[in-house]
């Protein structure tokens, strides 16, 4: 190129990372092409080198993937815990997120586990629930190591009915807790009269008439009404109208057309979920539980198959590490509050329900739904950012799940705590808010990221299997 070409030609300076060297230019007018980057996480270096050098984690992750994007989850029935759940006892109580104990509970961990004595009858009052649990009268669990997954606190009783997801592809099953609603609910820490009189309803009623219906009706196809509801404005987390609205539908002829159910029962069930926008989440949920157990257990495998937290702890696994832990304190979330609240009043992010997000949905899918900004907060534009980060850290795109506005691209799905470690982008949540006291409840929701430090142990502890 000419001399006289170079001097017309405007000049473009490519930059990574070199804040400084990218103001110069800035200054001096010059038009530059920025790109965000950052080394690695520290004290990861040797790891990555260790698990490139072996060779094997390319396709232990193929291997991983597969396994995960092959389940198709179907709802199938309703049953009572202690009958049903791997492991469950008359005194295990079951909780959201990483092992926990009672004195490191947080509020609304705490104000869960009062409510569901007292629902459950082995306590009186909220003073000797608390006094019950403090004593070790009971046995927490976390949801995670009993193929379970629950909400915020998570916490699953032994007498709760709880929904039963199935393999069509595979023998996994999995259970989730059926979803209360918004508001003053367990999930969120509330434990008032109004909160324990719901779930006696949900128990009494709710699950033995969804459970008839079922056997009415046959399996629904959950990962068909998820890839719908993705075409409908939802993102599988925090914004289930459409997926609600679609299995209302799946589940409406036996509501209407089974008469071995009392009518009035059908009548009540039919106008809770109706009402209940977040119906579906748990059902998403347990697909998801499906989808990352039957990827766990590759080895050398850096796919994550946990994200979860339980208002004290972030914790996350992997697949080539089975069942071990690696865990961060728990983030506050950024978020809109309800009424008079403010992150003052927020506990740090809870729940299991990043599962979502570990199979490519909620957070790693808001640019399909544009209105779930109004609900966490942020932009339209920032939302659909957000998604296309997602992809930087994920190792396939969901060949059924995918995303109008991005021209039907899949969801980013599959993340690879190596890519994290590696870029510094971080896994995008998004969440509900609990109050930090016991007994308050919801008080909004939000955004958050997930831990570095997470990743970063869990990639040093996959390389040390490498040694």
């Amino acid at each position: 190129m000419s001399l006289e070409r170079l001097l017309q030609d405007e000049l473009i300076v490519a930059t990574a990372g070199v804040e400084i060297l990218e103001q110069a230019l800035i200054d001096q007018a010059t038009t530059i092409a920025a790109a965000d980057w950052s080394p690695p996480a520290a004290g990861t270096e040797g790891a990555l080198a260790t698990l490139a050098a072996a060779g094997r984690t390319e396709a232990a992750n193929a291997t991983a993937i597969e396994r995960m994007l092959a389940v198709r989850p179907q709802f199938v029935d309703v049953g009572v815990a202690r009958d049903i759940i791997p492991g469950m006892t008359d005194t295990m109580f079951l909780h959201a997120g990483p092992p926990l104990t009672w004195d490191r509970s947080s509020g609304p961990i705490k104000g869960a586990i009062i409510g569901a004595l007292l629902y459950e009858g082995m306590a009186a009052t909220a003073e000797e629930a608390e006094e019950i649990s403090a004593g070790g009268g009971i046995t927490m669990s976390p949801c995670h190591h009993h193929q379970t997954v629950g909400p915020m606190a998570g916490i699953v009783s032994p007498s709760m009915p709880v929904a039963v997801v199935r393999d069509a592809g595979g023998d996994g099953v999995a259970y989730s807790t059926l979803n209360e609603g918004l508001g003053k609910v367990l999930r969120y820490g509330a434990y008032g009269p109004e909160v324990i009189e719901r779930l006696h309803w949900m128990g009494n009623i709710l699950g033995p008439v969804v459970a008839a219906t079922l056997e009415y009706v046959g399996p629904i196809d959950l990962q068909s009404l998820i890839a719908q509801a993705l075409q409908m404005g939802d993102d599988g987390h925090n914004r289930n109208r459409a997926a609600t609205s679609l299995l209302l539908r799946s589940l409406g002829p036996g509501l209407v057309e089974n008469e071995s159910v009392p009518l009035a029962d059908r009548g009540t069930v039919f106008r809770f979920i109706e009402s209940n926008d977040h119906f579906m989440l748990n059902l998403v949920m347990a697909a998801g539980k499906l989808a990352v157990d039957a990827a766990a257990g590759v080895e050398g495998s850096s796919l994550v198959t946990t994200m979860a937290r339980n208002g004290t702890d972030f914790g996350i696994r992997l697949s080539g590490t089975g069942d071990r832990w690696f865990t961060a304190p728990a983030p506050i979330v950024d978020g809109l509050f309800l009424g008079a609240f403010t992150k003052a009043d927020a506990n740090p992010d809870i729940g299991d329900s990043a599962i979502t997000e570990t199979v490519g949905l909620g957070g790693f899918a808001m640019a399909a739904s544009p209105a779930i900004v109004g609900f966490v907060g942020g932009t339209a534009s920032g939302a659909v950012r957000r998604t296309q980060e997602m992809y930087e850290i994920t190792l396939a795109e969901h060949s059924a799940y995918q995303i109008p506005q991005l021209e039907f691209r899949g969801t980013p799905v599959g993340i690879d705590a190596t890519l994290v470690v590696r870029t510094g982008v971080q896994p995008q949540i998004n969440t509900g808010i609990a109050h930090k006291d016991p007994g308050i409840g919801m008080v909004g929701a939000g955004l958050v990221k997930a831990p570095m430090q997470c990743f970063a142990e869990a990639v040093v502890a996959l390389a040390d299997t490498m040694q």
